[in-house]
């Protein structure tokens, strides 16, 4: 059974320095019929279990801890008994949304999160926050590239724990490095490329 790439958007607030902005997420699903990881519970534990259907949720997998990013995590956590990962870097920002609630597993450079017969290495790209991560999945084609890169460049770094000349390095460093034809899923807008963001960062 091969696996497939599911794509789910939800609305809701992002919030951060004493700002509110309603933002629309992309929520990435990576699994075949039986099971799957779940990267970035935004907004809608709901939607993202009617997604999911019948399959064994393996992870949730944060690729950074915004609010919008992880704001769903624990109820599909509780719903589903998957654990929640997050890089240990991004546990101030975790705890402005849920502060009486840990992940329940790290994400570390270099590991693997394995579902359905697909590898999902971790890529440790900070600059948007801390903790931020990317997974690349050579078998797919395809990296997750939450904040760190969208199509027309790098993420945000105007707030609290980012920082522009370290997100230029991590994206120059770890993704501009991945195969041109590699596909970017973002986490918010559409997808892209590596080629084709070479001339955005």
């Amino acid at each position: 059974m091969a696996a497939r790439i599911d794509h789910l958007v939800t609305s809701g607030e992002f919030r951060l320095d004493g700002e509110t902005h309603q933002v629309d997420n992309n929520v990435w699903i990576v699994g075949d019929d039986t099971e799957a990881v779940v990267i970035d519970a935004a907004h809608d534990a709901d939607a993202i279990a009617e997604a999911l259907g019948g399959r064994t949720l393996r992870a949730i997998v944060c690729t950074h801890a915004h609010n919008d990013h992880v704001d769903a995590a624990p109820e599909l956590a509780d719903r589903t008994g998957a654990p929640i990962r997050l890089h240990p870097d991004d546990m101030p920002l975790w705890k402005m949304t849920h502060p009486d609630r840990d992940p329940d597993g790290e994400l570390a450079d270099g590991d693997v999160v394995s579902v359905a017969g697909v590898d999902l290495t971790v890529l440790h790209t900070p600059g948007h926050a801390p903790g931020a991560v990317c997974l690349f999945a050579p078998s797919l084609g395809t990296v997750f590239t939450g904040d760190t890169l969208f199509q027309g460049g790098p993420g945000a770094t105007g707030r609290s724990f980012s920082d522009h000349p370290t997100i230029v390095r991590s994206i120059k460093e770890r993704l501009l490095t991945l195969p041109l034809e590699t596909v970017v899923r973002t986490g918010h807008g559409d997808s892209t490329t590596v080629g084709e963001e070479t001339a955005h960062v």
